[in-house]
């Protein structure tokens, strides 16, 4: 059996769900498709139900790994249009990993190893982010 043919969805833990609305609706421009009874949203992304904001202040912002990765055409791009909705991109510098510099330009962007850009971001709760694409 493999899971790799069945869809899956991202879950991420708010300390506060107006803040929240105000971020992922506001500042990315995702279009809640329902609202649970517990207060939670579930966002559309790529044409399917795939992100689900949950209240659930114990948990919020606890991890360090990138929770979600929008894969986009043009990073720059998709930046700079969240920059101007009011994004704050991550900034590194000099980060090696097996011999390759992550370090970030000014808009937040590194490099990929074997090509491509990536670039990270963080909602209000310190839930990281990342926008990946090939340009």
């Amino acid at each position: 059996m493999s899971l790799s043919r069945y869809r899956l969805n991202a879950f991420i833990a708010v300390t506060d769900m107006t803040q929240a609305e105000e971020f992922y609706e506001g500042k990315l421009g995702l279009s809640a498709v329902r609202t649970d009874a517990d207060g939670s949203k579930v966002y559309a992304s790529g044409g399917v139900e795939s992100l689900v904001v949950y209240p659930s202040p114990d948990h919020a912002g606890r991890s360090t790994a990138t929770l979600v990765t929008w894969y986009v055409e043009d990073v720059e791009q998709v930046v700079d249009q969240l920059t101007s909705n009011g994004v704050t991109f991550e900034q590194f510098e000099g980060v090696l990993e097996s011999g390759f510099d992550y370090g970030t330009d000014e808009k937040g962007i590194s490099p990929r190893a074997g090509g491509g850009k990536v670039a990270w971001f963080k909602d209000p709760d310190g839930n990281t982010f990342s926008v990946e694409g090939d340009r």
